[in-house]
């Protein structure tokens, strides 16, 4: 056997271009917010994490084109040698004050973010505990912990029965990290928070909440999954992501300042990655800018998405019910999937296709996701184009 063999003989994606079905890759060549521009025409746009529709707005673009006049295009080195400008500082105090945390520290991407947290906090002794269905950047961050000798261990989907089951097995004189989405970002479900900070007090465990699908979306004013709960206070450590949101790209872990100074002088993630880029930073605050001072964005957003959760079940689809932004249509099989999508985009509509193992057997979905930005008309299209294919397709 040779070692590329199973990149030669994986066609399966080939099989599914010859098809004209394949979902993935699709490039944008122009991007309006609720519309697009794919394959030279406009389409709408009812898959993005764009979920306030800021990467389009004119305070957030002249942001970006202002830092890249005086700072240039990049940062040329890591946060801990050259690589840190005052707009990170300026954006980690910002995030720390509206999350209501000590401390925030930027990484150059959330995924980073998730591997420079866990895989450096964690090691011989310890145990992490993961939702099972925790985002793969999660799940990586995890291993990479068990690879430094900490142990790894799981628990049933959003299930705080096992969670306390699973962590009651673990003993004493071990300390422990619980890790959990705050809202799944396939099925747009939100963490049993109250439940888990409890189990987290008896056990005497600390709490990391990725919200990356969560801040902006959810809580006073986008604040996040703990603020949605009022449990900021008994939530140890949030991390998150500026490519939704915020309309950029980075991540950021907040909590105790002494955790952040600990991450900042030994994860690796950081210290040998090339920093935030200006733009991004500038862009992210100018994101953080209006959320501040347009909350009303985050009501609307979520108004926009219980249209849509209502509208799908009005008209006979089967849909995850949920509170945020991510509303979920199941289809079945992967091959109703990849033809419900394409035929969803030759009407004017592009939408997410989940296929298993991102999802369990006969679970494949429409992940349609929405924006603040979204206006009636838009949504009124979705509908209607659903509708069509539904019927054409049988799945109502």
């Amino acid at each position: 056997m040779d070692l590329f063999d199973k990149c030669y003989s994986f066609t399966r994606a080939d099989e599914v271009k010859r098809l004209g079905l394949y979902p993935y890759f699709r490039p944008i060549e122009e991007n309006e917010g609720p519309v697009v521009h794919i394959e030279g025409r406009k389409v709408i746009m009812a898959g993005s994490n764009n979920y306030l529709g800021l990467t389009a707005h004119p305070k957030v673009k002249e942001a970006a084109i202002n830092a890249i006049k005086r700072y240039g295009t990049g940062c040329s080195g890591s946060r801990y040698l050259t690589g840190t400008i005052d707009l990170h500082n300026e954006l980690e105090d910002r995030l720390a004050k509206f999350l209501g945390y000590e401390s925030v520290l930027l990484f150059s991407t959330g995924y980073q973010t998730s591997l420079g947290t866990i895989g450096t906090i964690l090691g011989k002794g310890d145990y992490v505990v993961s939702d099972k269905e925790n985002h793969a950047c999660i799940i990586n961050a995890c291993m990479l912990a068990k690879g430094q000798m900490a142990e790894f261990v799981r628990y049933r989907h959003n299930d705080m029965k096992d969670l306390r089951r699973v962590i009651s097995h673990l003993p004493d004189n071990g300390d422990k990290l619980i890790v959990t989405d705050g809202v799944f970002s396939v099925t747009g479900e939100i963490v049993h928070l109250p439940e888990m900070t409890e189990i987290a007090k008896e056990f005497n465990a600390r709490i990391l909440v990725d919200d990356a699908h969560a801040v902006g979306v959810i809580g006073i004013g986008g604040r996040g999954t703990a603020s949605y709960y009022n449990k900021t206070s008994e939530t140890d450590m949030t991390m998150g992501t500026f490519s939704k949101t915020f309309s950029s790209l980075g991540g950021f872990v907040a909590g105790p300042e002494r955790v952040t100074n600990f991450l900042k002088h030994h994860s690796a993630a950081l210290i040998f990655s090339a920093s935030p880029t200006p733009p991004s930073c500038a862009s992210a605050l100018a994101s953080l800018d209006i959320l501040e001072q347009q909350p009303e964005l985050v009501d609307k957003l979520i108004k926009n998405s219980n249209k849509m959760r209502k509208g799908f079940k009005e008209l006979g689809f089967n849909v995850l019910d949920g509170k945020t932004a991510i509303v979920p249509v199941i289809v079945g099989d992967v091959e109703l999937a990849f033809l419900c999508w394409r035929k969803l985009f030759d009407n004017g509509v592009f939408v997410n296709a989940f296929i298993p193992p991102g999802v369990p057997p006969n679970m494949s979905m429409m992940r349609t996701s929405y924006m603040a930005s979204h206006e009636d008309e838009h949504l009124d299209k979705i509908l209607d184009v659903f509708e069509k294919v539904g019927k054409e397709l049988k799945l109502i």
